[in-house]
């Protein structure tokens, strides 16, 4: 049985970890520059880091916009952890973040190809479909509500 954690990264090593990942997901993957992935904003960040049978596999950064809006990006799952669920359990634990900073709702850019897991947590697309580094992205939004 595969056994999945998420946690926010703490450490240097998780840190280059994820450097590792997004490298290889985006970069190498699907041709992204790095300068693009590589904005400087990831100190500001909770970056979250997933483990797949103690192998680090996934990762995804939640970056606050204002007291009351944040941002979920930079979502990548080395090819040999997808289809285990990963990604959905790494956006869950980032909306569980955000909602416990008091944040009311959560805004990404969703690849438009992986925009039904998006769509399976709660989220709603708004606006057009654009490109970015050369991938079809769709705007999309969750309000989160605070359940007493």
């Amino acid at each position: 049985m595969s056994q999945v954690t998420v946690k926010i990264a703490t450490s240097t090593n998780e840190f280059a970890a994820i450097e590792e990942i997004r490298k290889t997901v985006f970069q190498e993957e699907q041709g992204v520059d790095a300068v693009f992935d590589f904005d400087g904003l990831d100190e500001t960040c909770d970056r979250l880091i997933a483990s797949l049978n103690g192998e680090f596999i996934g990762t995804v950064r939640i970056r606050v916009l204002n007291p009351e809006m944040a941002k979920i990006e930079r979502l990548a799952v080395l090819k040999q952890g997808r289809g285990y669920g990963i990604g959905k359990k790494l956006m869950a634990e980032a909306l569980e973040i955000a909602k416990s900073k008091g944040i009311l709702e959560v805004v990404i850019h969703a690849q438009e190809y992986i925009k039904p897991l998006h769509q399976q947590l709660g989220f709603e697309e708004y606006g057009d479909v654009f490109v970015s580094s050369g991938i079809r992205h769709v705007k999309m939004r969750k309000v989160i509500k605070n359940e007493e």
